[in-house]
């Protein structure tokens, strides 16, 4: 335990415990507190030091950032969600300008044979909207480097490598426009992902737990080159192809014929694309041949990949643990630092204090500074009024932040009040969940209508359709939705309909339904039988018909709430979208880069049959192949190309064919690209995001069985936020360390 004269003594004080420590010249601090407008200024600068603690607590920032008051004003101004937002939208231009740059992407198609000529900006366009975007991130290093001060710039490996980003990519601007945008090579278009990376601290933690994890995974990684090694030679020796003009003994000529084509094909085997493509040359002849195969193929992707999966998953979990016990550690840190400078004030404004404590007037004059939406802010306010006593101790202080890590669930509002009896029994009836259990069972039958008809018309022309029967239910059930909607407001009253998301969704949705309808009618007059008319305006009846079954069947996603495991599923998705922007981001940062590379190195090696003897035509191709499957679109040739070409790669359906495409055109050595990708994307990022789901699940599943068991009502309590996935297990910071960190702030003078 700290020492207890540490709190009982004034933190901010020239003297404390005895020892002494001059305050270095120029250097604010806010004690001493006395009277006269230097005491309101002091106090002045305590509040803010205090506003911005905590602010740095809530996102997860680090501390070690200068706070006398001119810098906390920059600070502040530099962490607004004006100066954010732009800095977000600087980097999203950047990285949009690949689109629009020398090779461009805006063409209606990417095919080879029928692309037009790309329109290509004048040189000088994109480069000057590059320029005012290096300006910003100029601007952003300066003032990251000036609120941090020159000691932990130094220390900072992401500030010194933005710098020199900035630089290498301020250089190479100048080398375009020195050669008026004819270089071959832009090499700050590879650098460009860093500025992403470099502004999101939850990113840069990912991929510090990344590569972490990578020797762990390198260790299966040889595992599993050793097996492909073994099976490799073990093909060369068990097919050996001698017979070359027999029609059955095809295997060496086809998948065996050399080392590097036996290497491949069992490497795309480990990932069953060419299974059993591979196999049947082999089994034709012999059917023991099968046990190679059978063998390869439980070993390698039954047993070695979901170990590596399972690898991957206990090592970066632990990784990202230990990386989230940091950011614990600066939530507390930021806090605790808020407390020392407030409770300073209290004792330093006594003069014999029976406590060290934080007055909570003066904890209230923070919080309303604080940038934190009013729900927290209303739910920290009523926690601190529920308390007794005068002074906020450490401990209470650091409660009062607990509802940061909660999502604040409103309150229903109240049902309307109804003196008659009838209408009570009537708004008992609408407003129950069997109410919505029906509405369920009536979209359900909506939709199994919709999929009737849809199956007896699959081999009718849209023209010959007869959509009376149709259009009549659909005319039913849609006013059922209304009335529905209706009850339920009547029921719930408008404010309790609206504060359901579901209720909102289904709102919406029949609102446009009815417009649709009401649209239909006006046009197409009431539905009778033998009801074809002619189209009408923009939308022909039938096209009216499919957007309405269109909207009816995601109405029927009404149901998830409902039904609970689906509820959870759901919920994890939406989690996942939500919250784990970071490692999106991460993959988004390793596509624009292999996009990149793969425009350098094969733009341009895909040409259009005709015009190579490499490209044969479509009835010429061997079945199979790239030429033959007519996969022209999937190509180098401009941004959008690549990294449409890249997601078919990392989904590893008919993988082979693009290594034995590009290999034609471009050579042997461009597998080595594609096996590089296949392993960044497939193995680590699938299997990272693999583990990420599992987790991200069965902490929703154990939580939502443990609440159940405690209140019965999962609803009844505030959910924790995927964003503290592990808190649960994470230590929390001894009083000991706490004390250690503050009394090393470069920048708040804190008297050791």
């Amino acid at each position: 335990m700290a020492d207890p004269r540490e709190e009982s003594e004034p933190l901010l004080s020239r003297t404390r415990g005895g020892s002494a420590r001059r305050m270095p010249a120029g250097v604010p601090s806010c004690h001493s507190v006395q009277v006269g407008p230097g005491a309101v200024a002091r106090r002045d600068l305590c509040l803010d030091q205090a506003v911005v603690f905590i602010e740095d607590a809530i996102q997860y920032r680090s501390i070690n950032h200068r706070v006398d008051a001119r810098s906390l004003w920059l600070y502040r101004r530099y962490y607004s969600s004006t100066s954010q937002w732009t800095l977000s939208f600087t980097i999203f231009l950047i990285l949009a300008l690949a689109f629009i740059e020398t090779p461009s992407s805006l063409t209606s198609t990417s095919d080879v044979r029928y692309r037009p000529a790309p329109w290509e900006p004048p040189c000088g366009l994109t480069e000057g909207v590059e320029a005012l975007c290096l300006l910003v991130f100029a601007a952003d290093v300066s003032v990251k480097s000036y609120l941090v001060g020159w000691a932990q710039f130094r220390k900072n490996p992401w500030l010194l490598a933005y710098l020199v980003v900035l630089l290498v990519s301020l250089v190479d601007w100048t080398v375009s426009l020195s050669l008026i945008c004819q270089e071959p090579v832009r090499v700050r278009r590879l650098l460009r992902p860093f500025f992403l990376m470099q502004n999101s601290s939850m990113m840069k933690k990912t991929l510090k737990c990344i590569r972490w994890s990578l020797p762990e995974m390198a260790s299966i990684g040889l595992l599993l080159a050793a097996h492909l090694c073994l099976f490799t030679m073990l093909g060369m020796l068990l097919f050996p192809g001698e017979k070359q003009d027999d029609r059955r003994d095809r295997q060496r000529l086809t998948y065996f014929r050399n080392l590097p084509e036996a290497l491949t094909s069992l490497l795309v085997l480990l990932t069953t694309a060419n299974n059993p493509d591979v196999m049947i040359p082999a089994y034709s002849k012999n059917r023991l041949y099968a046990i190679f195969f059978i063998a390869f193929t439980l070993i390698g992707s039954l047993f070695l990949m979901n170990l590596l999966t399972a690898i991957i998953y206990n090592q970066f979990r632990g990784y990202l643990m230990k990386s989230l016990q940091t950011s614990l550690l600066r939530r507390r840190l930021g806090i605790r630092a808020a407390y020392k400078v407030l409770s300073s004030m209290t004792a330093e404004g006594e003069a014999h204090p029976e406590g060290v404590g934080v007055k909570p007037q003066d904890f209230l004059q923070v919080l309303q500074k604080v940038q934190l939406d009013s729900d927290h802010k209303q739910a920290i306010t009523e926690k601190l009024h529920s308390r007794s006593g005068d002074l906020l101790s450490a401990d209470e202080f650091q409660k009062l932040f607990d509802e940061f890590d909660k999502r604040v669930i409103k309150e229903h509002p109240p049902r309307p009040e109804y003196r008659s009896p009838f209408l009570q029994s009537a708004q008992f009836l609408f407003g129950h969940h069997y109410f919505d259990y029906l509405g369920n069972l009536m979209a359900f039958g909506n939709l199994v209508t919709i999929c009737v008809f849809l199956v007896l018309d699959a081999h009718v022309m849209p023209k010959d359709r007869d959509d009376f029967v149709l259009g009549i239910l659909n005319c039913v059930f849609i006013l059922y939705y209304l009335l529905e909607m209706l009850l339920k407001v009547f029921a719930l009253g408008l404010r309790g309909y609206l504060v359901s998301s579901s209720n909102v969704f289904d709102g919406l949705l029949t609102a446009v339904l009815l417009v649709l309808e009401i649209s239909t009618l006006a046009v197409y007059r009431f539905p009778h039988p033998g009801w074809k008319p002619e189209a009408l305006g923009l939308l022909s009846l039938w096209d009216v018909t499919r957007l309405v079954n269109v909207l009816i069947a995601f109405r029927f996603l009404r149901v998830i709430p409902s039904m609970e495991l689906m509820a959870v599923v759901a919920s994890t998705i939406l989690d996942l979208i939500r919250n784990m922007r970071a490692f999106g981001g991460i993959l988004a940062v390793v596509y624009y880069v292999f996009a990149i590379i793969g425009i350098i190195l094969f733009r341009g090696v895909i040409v259009a049959p005709g015009n190579s003897s490499l490209a044969p035509d479509n009835g010429s191709a061997p079945c199979g192949s790239f030429e033959q499957l007519e996969y022209w679109t999937n190509n180098f040739d401009d941004f959008a190309a690549a990294l449409v070409t890249l997601w078919d790669v990392m989904v590893v359906n008919n993988w082979q064919v693009f290594l034995d495409a590009f290999r034609r055109y471009a050579g042997p050595w461009s597998k080595i690209y594609f096996v590089l990708w296949w392993l960044v994307s497939s193995v680590i990022w699938v299997n990272l995001f693999l583990a990420l789901i599992l987790e991200n699940f069965l902490h929703k599943w154990d939580r939502r069985s443990h609440l159940q068991s405690l209140t019965g009502d999962l609803g009844a309590t505030s959910e924790v936020t995927v964003e503290l996935l592990f808190r649960d297990v994470l230590e929390e910071p001894t009083e000991e360390e706490l004390a250690e960190k503050l009394s090393h702030h470069p920048h708040l003078q804190l008297c050791r």
